[in-house]
């Protein structure tokens, strides 16, 4: 799966809710802090943690997130 962005970068939260991973933020918040996203293979636990063009996002479950 793949996420366009267009600005330099973006939240880890709003990328996974931008890819409908999750309906909220607060569900965002929710796996984020449960600890089942990964951004290029180092596990998040910080919501705001910035997302750039060219990382990958994996979500248990889910799979993988490519942002483009």
């Amino acid at each position: 799966m793949e996420i366009k962005i267009n600005t330099e970068f973006i939240k880890i939260s709003q990328a996974v809710k931008l890819a409908n991973v999750v309906s909220s933020g607060s569900e965002a918040k929710s796996v984020i802090s449960d600890g089942l996203v990964k951004l290029n293979g180092e596990t998040v636990s910080q919501r705001g943690k910035k997302v750039y063009k060219g990382d990958v996002i994996e979500v248990l479950g889910v799979g993988e997130i490519r942002v483009v």
